[in-house]
């Protein structure tokens, strides 16, 4: 998902680190391809070194050490290098195909990333991780990884991206309370605003936080039905379901004074940098509109519920309750009993254990104990995918990833130059169109 306090490497950095993996990778003494590794003295006979590329950098890969080692306890014959790629990994990942040296498993947080490598014949079914995928999560998140009508990804880290956080004290010092109506929430955020504060912290510099907000509100003004459309092209960004949204979002961004930093800090903010303005005890902005990964973007003094908070986001216009999600997904390039062994253990509880007490980090694993959670905000945040009626994949993560999923280009880039000038909708939708039909006919 994107997640999420991202950096990017260089290409060739990647296909480096890349390159001397694969030429380790994949090497094992047990098995052959297609096996499932197994368990008890089976697992001790799993060996090799797999290279895994992924977008958790920072809090979030040292997070992701504690599964690998995890994943040791059980099979400590398998050695997985993890390379942080950051926000630039579908970029990366492309270039490292196309010269023939992906690494064995790599981490996405865009479906249509991966369509597209399951188109090009590149990519591995997980098949052999059928039963443990099925048995630990729901169908809707199985639907996920599945393509083609084979399973070729693992939703292993999900996101509820249909929340607000917010500052206690200051929604408490300009006297708001949290709200479920999209209106009020303006209406909140002058009364913030006349309080001292800034009601908005936004991390523009990382164009995702933006397409999270116009995908928010899209699916609360046009629908769950427009918004499958809107997703597979086949209604055009110049729609007036689109223009209507642009036109919702623009009464924040047109807010300049209203904004931390206004909208050219805001777009100097990565999303990290956005989160540590508002939960600080002297806070920079009240609240920031991101997903139920924003604990884990920082460290903070400020305790759950007291001092940080969070509620659902709100509705717009009396719509019906709505959940905007993400994931990242496991995919895999090279076939091995290591890689295998890995993937399936991904599948279990135990892995998902092993982030989740951390913090930062929900699972759609059906059989998590949600105790594990370190926080009350958590346990209630972590389940909502499940408990959503209406639940729909980010948008911008089905897009072609020219489109939908790269640094300075597509939507990220074009929701970025909307927060710098929000009076230019019917622009904005145009731009939005010609680059959606290109990426779309390019596929």
């Amino acid at each position: 998902m994107r997640h999420h306090g991202r950096i990017a490497v260089t290409v060739l950095l990647a296909l480096a680190l890349a390159l001397a993996a694969a030429a380790c990778g994949g090497s094992d003494n047990g098995g052959t391809n297609g096996e499932a590794a197994g368990t008890g003295n089976e697992a001790q006979n799993v060996s090799g070194s797999i290279s895994f590329s992924g977008i958790w950098t920072g809090e979030e890969q040292t997070a992701f050490k504690a599964v690998i080692d995890a994943f040791n306890e059980q099979y400590p014959n398998v050695t997985v290098k993890y390379n942080p790629v950051g926000d630039n990994l579908p970029t990366v990942l492309g270039t490292a195909v196309e010269g023939g040296n992906p690494p064995d498993l790599a981490e996405v947080a865009q479906p249509g990333l991966i369509q597209g490598f399951v188109d090009k014949g590149v990519l591995k079914p997980i098949d052999f991780a059928q039963d443990d995928v099925t048995k630990n999560f729901s169908d809707s998140i199985v639907q996920v990884g599945t393509f083609n009508d084979q399973l070729y990804g693992l939703m292993f880290k999900a996101a509820n991206k249909s929340t607000v956080w917010y500052n206690v004290q200051a929604f408490q010092d300009a006297g708001v309370e949290a709200t479920d109506d999209w209106n009020q929430l303006l209406e909140d955020a002058q009364t913030i605003k006349a309080s001292g504060l800034p009601a908005y912290s936004i991390g523009g510099a990382d164009g995702w936080t933006l397409t999270d907000l116009f995908e928010n509100l899209y699916l609360r003004i046009a629908g769950p039905d427009k918004y499958d459309q809107l997703a597979k092209h086949e209604i055009p960004w110049t729609d007036q379901s689109v223009k209507d949204t642009l036109t919702e979002m623009a009464k924040i961004f047109s807010d300049k004074d209203n904004i931390v930093g206004g909208p050219q800090g805001a777009l100097q903010t990565d999303f990290p940098g956005s989160v540590s303005a508002v939960f600080s005890d002297n806070p920079k902005g009240a609240m920031v509109l991101e997903g139920d990964f924003v604990p884990g973007a920082v460290k903070t003094t400020l305790k759950p519920e007291t001092g940080y908070n969070v509620f659902p986001f709100p509705n717009v216009n009396g719509s019906e309750p709505a959940v905007v999600g993400g994931g990242d997904i496991v995919i895999m390039f090279k076939d091995s009993p290591a890689a295998q062994a890995f993937v399936k253990f991904l599948a279990t509880p135990e892995a998902a254990e092993a982030w989740a007490k951390l913090g930062g980090f929900s699972s759609a694993n059906k059989n998590l104990d949600t105790s594990v959670y370190p926080d009350p905000i958590l346990k209630k945040t972590a389940s909502a995918i499940a408990e959503a009626d209406t639940f729909r994949f980010d948008l911008s993560d089905l897009q072609p990833a020219s489109f939908g999923a790269t640094v300075g280009q597509g939507m990220w880039k074009d929701f970025q130059d909307f927060l710098a000038n929000p009076s230019d909708v019917d622009g904005t939708a145009q731009t939005l169109e010609t680059q959606a039909k290109k990426a779309f006919a390019g596929q």
